[in-house]
């Protein structure tokens, strides 16, 4: 893992030159590393206008121009010149003399056109999209092999159709049978989808937030990744992941969810608490109550009870959560599950985490990563996600 900026070899990655263990170490670098994440992206477009810049023929008459202007340059100085040497001097005119007015404004003109033409391919407002199986629609009109989703269309699909989306040029999104998804926003700073129902499959590699879902309940935040998300009729929203993390968010309220955890979300509530989709029926029964469920006081002690004895050493990334939606009493039943299972380095202090002392609970991450994965990318690029997103949610428990 790299312990420094790796902006020297950002180039050799951009044009995929180093080995794989380098790639991925660099790409952890760059979840966790705002400064290099920045000269990534300048680096980056860099390359695709230059990979973009297309091959622009300078037309007859800029030739016919440049040849009069060297005439008259030439009589004005008293010399003349051989047919040979107006035909060279047609190729091998020296831009590093003094130009006239006319032959610059024309050359910045072409110049300016490129560069607009390039920057108009980069952010058209339309992704590609293939039909893998049945007849998927765009706009209600069925589309053949392959078709164009512009922003603000709808791309639907029934029970027996499928189809698959270029994410411009960060990934792509497989959309399942019984499905309805809208192009909202693509530009460089920001691509998006409406995930009105049904289920779709993402695999992205972009730096952290470019890439986002909005469902009914809550929006999907790409932090480099691949993941399912599925709607159903009432807005209610699953998340499951499979590579990397997402964030789920609605307001003030965030998830954050690694490889091999879930996240439910709920219509006027947002996302719940993330869970390993290995943890026990009646983990997950329990943690279901405590997000979405109104409860009395003392069905809530029940609940909260039940959960906290079913957790595990890997549960406590869903005890990890809690922390920051429960109060008072409750706050301190999970802090001591969660330091019963996994205890705290002797820097955190149980009033520190009790009052949410950023320092402290970022350092106490730190460890309970490697209970949660073996991804060192996961582990590097957390704490400071979990930090900055998790800080700000107090209070967001289900107990009424």
């Amino acid at each position: 893992m790299f312990s420094k900026h790796v902006n020297k070899q950002l180039s050799q990655y951009c044009h995929g030159e180093v080995t794989p263990a380098e790639s991925r170490q660099i790409a952890e670098h760059l979840i966790g590393c705002q400064r290099c994440r920045a000269e990534f992206e300048q680096i980056k477009l860099g390359v695709k206008l230059a990979e973009r810049l297309p091959e622009l023929k300078a037309p007859d008459s800029l030739w016919s121009e440049l040849e009069g202007l060297l005439e008259a340059d030439v009589e004005r100085q008293g010399g003349n010149r051989s047919a040979a040497d107006k035909r060279r001097s047609r190729f091998s005119f020296n831009f590093f003399q003094p130009v006239p007015a006319a032959i610059a404004a024309v050359l910045i003109l072409v110049v300016g056109l490129g560069i607009f033409w390039i920057y108009r391919q980069e952010s058209r407002p339309f992704w590609e999209v293939a039909r893998l199986n049945g007849a998927p629609t765009i706009d209600r009109f069925r589309i053949g092999e392959t078709g164009r989703l512009a922003v603000g269309q709808w791309l639907e699909t029934d029970n027996a159709s499928r189809a698959k989306i270029n994410v411009a040029s960060i990934g792509n999104v497989e959309i399942d049978p019984n499905t309805r998804v809208r192009l909202l926003q693509t530009k460089a700073t920001e691509h998006r989808l409406e995930l009105a129902r049904g289920r779709m499959s993402a695999r992205i590699w972009a730096p952290p937030r470019l890439f986002f879902v909005d469902t009914p309940s809550a929006v999907a935040a790409d932090l480099g990744c691949a993941y399912t998300l599925e709607v159903d009729d009432a807005g209610a929203s699953l998340l499951r992941v499979t590579s990397g993390w997402v964030a789920l968010q609605l307001k003030d309220r965030e998830s954050v969810v690694p490889a091999g955890a879930a996240c439910a979300t709920r219509p006027g509530i947002g996302p719940g608490t993330p869970y390993f989709e290995d943890a026990s029926e009646v983990f997950r029964t329990a943690l279901s109550k405590v997000d979405f469920e109104f409860q009395k006081a003392s069905e809530w002690t029940i609940t909260l009870a039940t959960l906290l004895a079913e957790s595990r050493p890997r549960d406590t990334l869903t005890l990890w959560h809690l922390l920051y939606r429960v109060e008072g009493a409750d706050r301190v039943l999970v802090y001591e599950r969660l330091a019963a299972l996994a205890p705290p380095p002797k820097e955190v202090t149980r009033e520190g985490v009790l009052r949410l002392n950023e320092q402290m609970l970022r350092l106490w991450k730190g460890h309970l990563d490697n209970i949660w994965t073996n991804d060192s990318m996961l582990r590097k690029g957390w704490i400071d996600v979990w930090t900055r997103g998790l800080g700000k949610v107090k209070g967001m428990g289900g107990k009424r």
